[in-house]
């Protein structure tokens, strides 16, 4: 849900090309292919373990007013409030609704570069550490805390989704205050290439889901869910998350069909003159062809409406793979290692997709919503434990990334897998450690919190 930095282009929309030639513009050779990584964790504030508000010493605000005179970014605001950072060099850190951190770091050429993106990201958080005794939690779900005790961000578009997103799905407002995700941003080389690789990655999302489980825990006791942020985006609103048949027919979406899908979704609001608008719930299309309080739709209107849709797999200009729980820095390159060998070499972008192109949708429906519930050890349509599937897609990403890393002349970065390696050995993803840790000992708030949390988890 990062912050969307609009174009500025007011081009009446007349017709539907206009949407398609905006996903062509991202069209690039392979050889310019990147990656980005955007990462979520909560800050908790000691000794006390409380979340952190947006006011008061060591507050959201100052964290980064913080960052912004220790380590140069730019400060920007929203109705006077600070609500986001960004640097040329190094991306930006805007606010989730509930005060998570996000980090969107810059398009990269390796995960290598990742990698130092990271490590220059938490030695920044080790200083707000040490000036703030403020704690970070790498986590898919806020485990102890009540969404009553999580302060909202005065961002002014969440003041809007926190009154519209709760009549669409019981589970909005957890997502909104109480959910981080690790996601990987990648490119396309054609509109084919595009449908491919959409294809393939929303097929094996949900195993992904259950590779990266880290979100058991849910007011301080098991959840039942292995990734209870998972479970969340299950009822959300439907109308613009989870999984699109039309990926799965033919060789998967093209350009137009997202963009009709998307016509269809209501808004959450235009903005103009620098003002938000509501417009929740009406659908994109009526805004584009009967208009709105006076308003006609624009491109920077659509631009900003494609960064409020939700699905697994989300197409701007490049997309995003958005299925995964926040995980520890440790494991954080993992994510972007896995969908570059996946993704970007053709040997292995095929065999990802067979793994489950025999699946119908209903089928695919189904594994999505018990993942969250047993994990790994999920049964899939034909009957493997879903573990099988895991290892696969580990090896394939491997295969992958070794192949890249030849013909681009660079080390390769498949050690990035390791941590995916040893969950796939051992049987246990991340959630299955917390519930083993947690089931071996009574064990209090305090301790929960103190367990999940670092000043600066090792990289």
């Amino acid at each position: 849900m990062s912050s969307h930095q609009g174009s500025g282009d007011r081009t009446r929309i007349r017709h539907v090309d206009q949407l398609v030639a905006h996903h062509a513009k991202g069209e690039r050779p392979a050889d310019q292919w990147v990656v980005g990584t955007e990462h979520e964790k909560f800050a908790l504030l000691g000794p006390s373990f409380q979340p952190a508000h947006y006011k008061g010493h060591g507050g959201i605000e100052q964290l980064l007013a913080g960052l912004a005179d220790c380590c140069g970014w730019a400060p920007e605001v929203d109705a006077g409030a600070l609500i986001a950072l960004s640097s040329p060099e190094e991306g930006s850190v805007a606010l989730e609704p509930g005060g998570q951190f996000e980090m969107s770091g810059r398009p990269l050429a390796t995960v290598h570069d990742t990698k130092a993106e990271l490590d220059r990201h938490l030695a920044e958080l080790e200083k707000l550490s040490q000036r703030f005794d403020v704690r970070w939690m790498w986590r898919g779900y806020q485990p102890v805390h009540a969404l009553d005790s999580i302060d909202w961000m005065p961002k002014r578009r969440y003041t809007i989704m926190r009154a519209y997103l709760p009549t669409r799905g019981r589970h909005a407002r957890e997502m909104m205050q109480g959910t981080c995700t690790v996601q990987a941003n990648l490119d396309y080389g054609s509109e084919q290439d595009m449908g491919l690789k959409l294809r393939a990655a929303m097929g094996v999302s949900s195993i992904v889901t259950t590779l990266f489980a880290n979100s058991p825990l849910r007011l301080g006791r098991p959840s039942g869910f292995n990734s209870y942020r998972a479970q969340i985006w299950t009822d959300v609103d439907n109308d613009r998350s989870g999984l699109l048949p039309f990926f799965f027919t033919g060789n998967g979406p093209t350009y137009e069909e997202y963009a009709r899908w998307a016509l269809k979704v209501p808004l959450f609001f235009i903005m103009r003159d620098g003002e938000y608008l509501s417009c929740a719930g009406l659908p994109f299309e009526t805004f584009w062809r009967e208009g709105f309080k006076g308003h006609e739709a624009t491109m920077e209107d659509w631009e900003l409406h494609l960064s409020t849709l939700f699905p697994d797999v989300r197409m701007k200009t490049y997309f995003e793979v958005r299925s995964a729980d926040c995980v520890p820095p440790t494991h954080v390159p993992a994510l972007p290692a896995l969908w570059k060998g996946l993704l970007y070499d053709p040997v292995a972008l095929d065999a990802a997709w067979d793994l489950t192109k025999s699946w119908s949708f209903a089928e695919r429906q189904t594994h999505r919503t018990e993942v969250c519930r047993r994990g790994l050890q999920t049964a899939t349509p034909k009957g493997f434990e879903t573990l099988a599937l895991a290892k696969e897609l580990v090896d394939m990403a491997r295969f992958g990334l070794d192949r890249l890393a030849k013909r681009d002349g660079h080390p390769t970065e498949s050690i990035y897998l390791d941590p995916l390696d040893r969950i796939v050995a051992s049987g246990q993803n991340l959630a299955d450690e917390t519930l083993a840790w947690f089931n071996a000992a009574s064990r209090s708030e305090a301790e929960i919190l103190d367990h999940l949390s670092e000043t600066r988890p090792p990289s």
